[in-house]
């Protein structure tokens, strides 16, 4: 099964185009006021209304209101969201949309037992930050900590194009999930560095 690929922090058209030319399967739009690389949600809806078929589009949250939430899924409509922060399984429910959840690799020890309480989420996304920290931050966390999971595993926390190739081969993940290693600056992706993500990806699928 090949490994799928989310490039996030999207906050430009033009950065969407060139992810969907470069081959990324799911973008995703951090609407978490305060970060680095938020967008509205009316500018991510305009960017998603503009995307070809078959690309998905996930919504990331931290520790954001309900309403908030709400206003934005109506807004941008997305397939998934994703929550990144302190989330209790009630609240990624709440919204009744399919979900993934984050787990911070650098404050859990207990993978297993912190993922257990998340029964209901499509997949489990670990990444290198700590409890409370955004992600995007471009560390990596040690990777032979990656347990076997109940759910579809995605990988984050500062992959590029150098070592994702063998970050898949450790992990063995159902995607990968990127942001500043694609990046120029915080929210500006850089479409060479896209293409060369896409193809390390691609090389290890094909292996």
């Amino acid at each position: 099964m090949r490994v799928r690929i989310k490039f996030c922090g999207i906050t430009r058209a033009e950065d969407a185009d060139a992810a969907v030319m470069a081959g990324a399967d799911a973008l995703g739009f951090v609407l978490t006021r305060g970060s680095r690389r938020h967008v509205e949600p009316a500018a991510a809806a305009k960017i998603a209304r503009a995307l070809p078929p078959f690309v998905s589009t996930i919504a990331l949250f931290m520790d954001d209101d309900p309403d908030w939430i709400d206003d934005a899924i109506d807004d941008l409509n997305p397939d998934l969201l994703q929550f990144h922060g302190n989330e209790s399984p009630e609240e990624c429910e709440r919204h009744a949309c399919p979900y993934l959840k984050a787990v911070p690799m650098a404050s859990i020890n207990d993978v297993a037992a912190y993922v257990a309480a998340y029964g209901s989420a499509t997949g489990l996304l670990l990444d290198a930050n700590a409890l409370g920290e955004a992600g995007g931050s471009g560390h990596v966390f040690d990777w032979s900590r990656v347990p076997a999971l109940p759910k579809p595993m995605i990988l984050a926390g500062g992959l590029d194009a150098a070592n994702v190739g063998r970050a898949i081969l450790l992990t063995r993940p159902y995607g990968v999930d990127v942001s500043s290693g694609i990046e120029s600056s915080p929210g500006i992706k850089d479409a060479r560095k896209m293409r060369d993500f896409v193809a390390a990806v691609k090389a290890v699928n094909q292996s």
